[in-house]
């Protein structure tokens, strides 16, 4: 939109102004050479449009999963105006002509803006390093081979130089595969009652402890994906302490279930890392206060319905979080006590626009009117059926929640 009168907004400093966006800035002033149109946003809080860093929109190669136009509608939907697209498409993203491809693409439904994440490694496969600064150039925000972990340490110290010469910051999945291959879920209690294979912690920790030593070593930035357990949270902190170059994410789901999830929802609560116990959940919560995780992101990742109908040996990893991320958050952290909007702010736009080094300015005059309306008052249910994205994979249907978004200005 690109001129507009929003009417009694709300704040979360607890004012109250109108807002005026002209030729899509903020403005501090009435000046309209038309009559612009009016919205009346009374009891409805202006917030900034959010920010995802951790988005499978599986385009190109898995449209049948999701696009980049149905992407790109679920996350305005949920209140994002910005989001990290992982590398793991098909090709994945790891030539300048793949980043082009989606930032093309992206730029043709003029909405949320979307950053590409650059492969690691040629094609994922860990034998040899992507051109970096080529992938930078092309528009690449920041570097991963999320999906796969980079199977050698000599090979991630070497992407860890390479990434710090670029200026890009490389966003590890940490898992040791020798202890996570064959694994459906946690290991533990209901693995054990089911009867199938589980995934340890120590397979997310010894990964996480391997690229942190790395980043202390290189003195390059390394933000962990997807933390799960508690004994991550404690590595990552511990680093944090020593002046380690470290930041990390948690997910939703990591705050809001455990393991138990599985026996009521299924594969759609089947992600990889896996749901975790409640002693797990409890530190992810502890950890998003105290500023040990920096900022929560979804790790969206859409699957057919028939893909999800295999079982949960044969049925792919991976839940969809872009239209619920926000009322989750909100309902889970705020409602609760644990944070404040402000605090939830950091996490969901301030600290993940740090990550990538973009300037993080808000609701202020001369901005770019990227402006959430969300209404913080009134519980209502998640409604699978009526997302933007493709994929209905969430764990979280009929689930009672707070934070409607109601309109996302971008």
């Amino acid at each position: 939109m690109r001129n507009a009168i929003l009417k009694n907004c709300l704040f979360p400093d607890g004012t109250k102004s109108d807002l005026f966006i002209k030729d899509g800035l903020i403005s501090d002033k009435n000046e309209f050479l038309f009559e612009p149109e009016c919205i009346e946003a009374d009891g409805l809080y202006a917030l900034p449009s959010l920010v995802d860093l951790h988005v499978h929109l599986r385009d190109p190669g898995f449209t049948h999963k999701e696009t980049i136009a149905t992407g790109i509608a679920a996350a305005k939907s949920g209140g994002i105006g910005t989001v990290v697209c992982m590398p793991n498409t098909n090709p994945p993203i790891d030539s300048p002509e793949t980043v082009r491809y989606i930032i093309e693409s992206a730029r043709e439904q003029n909405s949320v803006r979307v950053l590409p994440c650059g492969c690691i490694t040629k094609g994922q496969q860990s034998d040899a390093l992507c051109d970096f600064s080529a992938l930078k150039e092309a528009g690449v925000c920041a570097l991963s081979d999320d999906g796969k972990p980079v199977k050698t340490a000599a090979l991630m110290k070497d992407a860890l130089i390479s990434a710090r010469k670029a200026g890009l910051v490389i966003l590890s999945h940490c898992e040791e595969l020798s202890l996570a291959s064959g694994g459906v879920m946690n290991e533990g209690v209901i693995s054990k009652k089911l009867g199938v294979k589980g995934i340890p912690n120590s397979a997310e920790d010894i990964g996480t402890v391997r690229d942190i030593i790395l980043a202390g070593e290189t003195g390059a930035h390394i933000h962990i994906a997807h933390v799960s357990t508690k004994s991550s949270v404690e590595i990552i902190r511990t680093a944090k302490k020593l002046g380690i170059p470290v930041t990390a994410e948690s997910c939703p789901h990591y705050f809001t279930l455990t393991e138990e999830a599985l026996l009521e929802h299924g594969t759609n609560a089947k992600m990889n890392p896996p749901l975790r116990t409640e002693e797990d959940k409890a530190a992810i919560i502890e950890a998003l206060c105290d500023g040990t995780i920096d900022c929560i992101s979804t790790d969206h990742a859409p699957h057919s319905e028939t893909e999800k109908s295999q079982g949960l040996i044969k049925s792919p990893m991976g839940i969809v979080g872009l239209e619920t991320s926000f009322a989750l958050s909100y309902t889970n952290l705020i409602k609760k006590g644990y944070l404040t909007v402000e605090k939830l702010l950091n996490l969901m736009y301030y600290n993940p626009l740090k990550i990538l080094g973009l300037p993080a300015n808000g609701i202020k005059n001369g901005n770019s009117a990227n402006i959430l309306l969300v209404d913080l008052k009134h519980p209502y249910r998640i409604d699978k059926n009526t997302f933007q994205s493709m994929g209905r994979n969430t764990p979280f249907d009929q689930t009672l929640v707070y934070g409607k978004i109601i309109y996302n200005f971008i």
